[in-house]
This record gives structure tokens, C-alpha cells and sequence, in this order.
């Protein structure tokens, strides 16, 4: 099985033990059985990356990179030296934008990481080519579970970024007299700069920072 922080230990154990996710590794089983490139390698790398404890901002996206060498299970991160996919420029664009950060050389966001932001994707697998091909295969139960400890009304105060439909989908499970929830489009170009909530020019990463420090919580160095 898949490495994890030892804090989402439980939460993953009874995924897999049950219906949902028995049926998911079925599933993947299969695929690869007949020779489908599934990526990224790790899929519940964000889940090793950071403790549950440590979260103070949870990203959300819809599912990995379907290119070959992107997805390295880590929301919207490429590895060193990956060209930095339009997604991935658009949230680059926003950060000069609202910080006045330069754009960084590398697409790797494991900084962010290991800073305590949670890079989740709702779906945490895909084949190559084919955006979304294993969206409703059962991902979506355990990154629910996920997001709804990180959500909980006994978890630190937290941002939560929702980035497109599928994010959003999610915010029932946050307790918002807890947490913050900003919600916006998905940063690829095809929803970006469209309505009602535009993606470039949403001052999320400014606002977390700003309310992390309300609630005595360090800022993020993005």
C-alpha cells in the first residue's frame, strides 16, 4: 500500500477495507491489467507529505495531470525540470498578482507542502490522455473523508481554497464558523478570467495569510 503520514493512517485503512475502496483497487487492478498507464505513481503522496496536525491549508483541484512525467500526487505540482502546465501558470500569474512574487523556475510545489498546505486532488488517479477517467470510481468517498476531518469543527483553523465545480462540491464539509472557505474558478485557461468568480484576481493567497494571522497561525511563504 501507498506511504502515508502515520496521523491519516486510520482514515485510510477503513477506506480500503470497505466497499468503496475494495472496489477502486479492483478497479485499478484491472486497468492495469490491460496495460493502461495510470498516474501519478503515488497517489496519496499529499498524505505523506504533511500530518493532519500541520494542515493549515487545504488546495483542492479536480484530478491528477494526465501527461506522461506531470502528476507527482501533489495538486497542481510537477517535478523539477516539468514544463509548468497552463493550470499551474495561471496560479503562478495570480501569486505576482497578489503577492508580487516572481514566477518560479520550477513547478514543484513541495515547499508548499512542507509548509503544511494539504495539495488534494478530488479524484487521485487518471489515465494517460483522458482527463477525468477515473472520476465516480470511489476516490471522491476517502478525499471526502479528508476534507472533512481537515473541516471538522475540532480541527485547527484552516483555509480552504475551491478551485472549480468539483472542489466546490465539498464545502458542505467544512464548518465555516471554524475554518475559511475561498472559492473561485478552476486556474486552467478555460475558466480562469470567466464569471462569477474568476480565478485570476481572486486574492486568495493574500487572504489566507491575512486571516492565518488573525487566528495565530503562521503565514504561508508561497
Amino acid at each position: 500500500m501507498w506511504k502515508v503520514h502515520a496521523g491519516w493512517l486510520p482514515y485510510v485503512r477503513n477506506y480500503f477495507q470497505s466497499e468503496d475502496g475494495r472496489g477502486l483497487l479492483s478497479f485499478l487492478e484491472q486497468r492495469m491489467t490491460t496495460g493502461a498507464h495510470i498516474y501519478p505513481p503515488e497517489p496519496l503522496r499529499a498524505l505523506s507529505a504533511v500530518a493532519p496536525k500541520d494542515v493549515r491549508v487545504v488546495i483542492l483541484g479536480q484530478d491528477p495531470y494526465h501527461g506522461p512525467g506531470q502528476a507527482e500526487g501533489l495538486a497542481f505540482s510537477v517535478p523539477d525540470g516539468v514544463r509548468i502546465p497552463p493550470s499551474l501558470r495561471n496560479i503562478f500569474k495570480e501569486l505576482g498578482h497578489d503577492l508580487g512574487m516572481p514566477v518560479p523556475a520550477s513547478g514543484s510545489l513541495v515547499r508548499w507542502a512542507e509548509q503544511g498546505v494539504l495539495l488534494l486532488n478530488t479524484c487521485l488517479t487518471v489515465e494517460d490522455g483522458q482527463a477525468a477517467s477515473h472520476s465516480g470510481r470511489g476516490w471522491e468517498t476517502l478525499t471526502d473523508t479528508l476534507v472533512g476531518h481537515c473541516g471538522g469543527p475540532d480541527a485547527s483553523p484552516t483555509v480552504f481554497m475551491l478551485w472549480g465545480a468539483h472542489a466546490q462540491k465539498k464545502q458542505a464539509l467544512v464548518d465555516r464558523g471554524r475554518h475559511l472557505v475561498l472559492q473561485s474558478n478552476h486556474p486552467s485557461p478555460l475558466s480562469a478570467t470567466r464569471g462569477p468568480a474568476p480565478f485570476l484576481g481572486c486574492g486568495h493567497f493574500s487572504a489566507a495569510n491575512a486571516w492565518l494571522k488573525e487566528q495565530g497561525r503562521p503565514a504561508v511563504k508561497w
